[in-house]
């Protein structure tokens, strides 16, 4: 082998192991992330949730009006049908935990979209009721930014509600704010703004609520990979 071939050779091995530090060094920052989100989560938080849920199963309103682009699992799905893995979120706008994966594995989520290695499907919920109707509030506007404006635009307005999340016990935001989010995120205000203030996919969330509870779901963020609940820290090496 040439000395030539030879330096080349070690230099790939050397940006192979580079690489590799580097994804590994994501992983653990990723997995630091939510573990801070789950410590300040609390158990007792969750265990509390989980009665509160239960306390809304029922049967599902047929009648309910749906957004344009949903699935009928309640939920919006970006992706191919033919994707390598199918990925379930369910999620709650106002669960601290939720943002924690998010700000974890949203990018990670992106590239796996585009490449073609996974389909993810965000299911929010109404599932912090006790803290306020802001879940409720927000999960509904998500539903009529999807109607209104398509997946893009709603997948982005979900970003800003992660990015601008209040405190659980806080002051929460009002429909004024929601509307506002909504253009931001590429909404006409004329066709978000009385779904919003209207709750008019209020039957639509309540009918999500009642499938995760039916589905086993106890808690947010839940995460599935092909049909099975992981550890959201395993979520990388879910989806490779």
């Amino acid at each position: 082998m040439s000395k030539r071939n030879k330096a080349a050779e070690r230099a790939a091995r050397a940006a192979a192991l580079k690489a590799e530090r580097e994804r590994k060094a994501r992983r653990d920052r990723q997995r630091r992330l939510l573990t801070i989100g789950a410590v300040v989560g609390g158990l007792l938080i969750v265990v509390v949730a989980a009665v509160w849920l239960q306390s809304r199963a029922g049967d599902i309103d047929e009648t309910a009006a749906a957004p344009e682009g949903a699935t009928q699992s309640y939920g919006l799905r970006l992706g191919t049908a033919d994707a390598e893995h199918e990925v379930v979120i369910y999620e709650d706008f106002l669960c601290p935990a939720c943002k924690s994966f998010e700000d974890a594995y949203d990018a990670e989520l992106e590239s796996a979209v585009e490449e073609g290695r996974a389909s993810v499907e965000y299911r929010p919920l109404d599932f912090l009721g006790r803290f306020g109707d802001y879940s409720q509030r927000t999960a509904n506007a998500f539903a009529v930014v999807l109607d209104a404006a398509g997946p893009e635009v709603a997948k982005e307005f979900h970003d800003l509600l992660y990015a601008e999340q209040p405190a659980e016990d806080g002051d929460h935001p009002d429909d004024a704010w929601l509307i506002e989010k909504a253009v931001e995120a590429g909404a006409t205000e004329a066709d978000v703004a009385a779904g919003i203030e209207g709750l008019e996919f209020e039957a639509w969330v309540s009918n999500g609520v009642k499938a995760a509870t039916s589905a086993g779901v106890q808690g947010t963020p839940t995460v599935m990979v092909d049909g099975e609940a992981i550890d959201a820290s395993t979520l990388a090496e879910a989806i490779e």
